[in-house]
């Protein structure tokens, strides 16, 4: 639980699986802010590169936010103006790592803000997702940046094709490549008690519907949730399953 103000609380929880493949190269994190109560800011890094190199892209994602989120001043800076430098600096620095390792890691990111007064900025790049629902309806959700999803949007395919389509994991923006990320930032004005964000891997929204996540992350306490969402996800996988993690944060009114 993320220590907020008497009206309301922030209920969170994690979750990640190396799924069948043989190397773990998602990484997720947390982080409470360390001065303002009411104040989290949560990350999903889908690495990729060989079974080392994305592992050090997703490290250096959640590594720079730890960074970033330190300098935060909720009631002076702004939320996108953060998630966007946690952006650019990890990409910098996954192209440095490519450099000095002699590899290609790249990586996914999803990352959210949830500020003091409950509004909330999202920034994402690649095919890690975020999904902000309402009770069990789903408000909003990132557009992945992949060459299904600008087919989804052109009407050559439908979502349930993208889903099994052959080139389903080709990426069209993230980070460490040599073009610089998409900056898709989004702001929620008014987060409400029973409200709920989601950001997620593609090892792991790759297995729902939108309204199947928002039924589990409404019924379910986040801690119960995040363990249902893995094991349906690996379930699901029936022994093909790439990494997959999430993370999840509640508004749930005080006692």
């Amino acid at each position: 639980m993320i220590a907020a103000p008497t009206s309301f609380r922030l209920v969170a929880a994690t979750g990640i699986h190396r799924g069948d493949r043989p190397y773990q190269q998602d990484q997720v994190g947390m982080l409470p802010h360390p001065r303002a109560a009411g104040c989290v800011m949560a990350v999903v890094a889908d690495g990729m590169g060989g079974k080392s190199g994305g592992r050090k892209a997703a490290d250096q994602v959640v590594l720079t936010a730890r960074q970033v989120f330190d300098r935060y001043v909720p009631a002076q800076d702004e939320g996108a103006t953060i998630l966007s430098q946690l952006l650019h600096e990890a990409h910098l620095m996954i192209k440095l790592t490519a450099i000095a390792f002699e590899e290609e890691p790249h990586s996914t990111l999803a990352a959210f803000i949830v500020n003091p007064d409950l509004s909330a900025d999202v920034l994402h790049a690649g095919d890690s997702r975020i999904y902000h629902f309402r009770g069990p309806d789903m408000q909003f959700r990132t557009m992945d940046h992949s060459f299904v999803q600008r087919l989804v949007n052109e009407g050559q395919i439908t979502e349930e094709e993208a889903n099994v389509h052959p080139q389903s994991n080709l990426l069209t923006g993230c980070l460490g490549t040599q073009q610089d990320p998409p900056v898709s930032v989004h702001r929620i004005r008014d987060l409400a008690v029973g409200d709920s964000l989601l950001a997620c891997s593609d090892g792991l929204w790759h297995y729902f519907t939108p309204k199947e996540l928002g039924a589990i992350v409404h019924t379910l306490p986040p801690r119960e949730a995040a363990e249902m969402l893995v094991s349906k996800a690996r379930h699901r996988a029936r022994g093909g399953g790439d990494n997959l993690s999430l993370a999840l944060v509640r508004v749930e009114a005080r006692p």
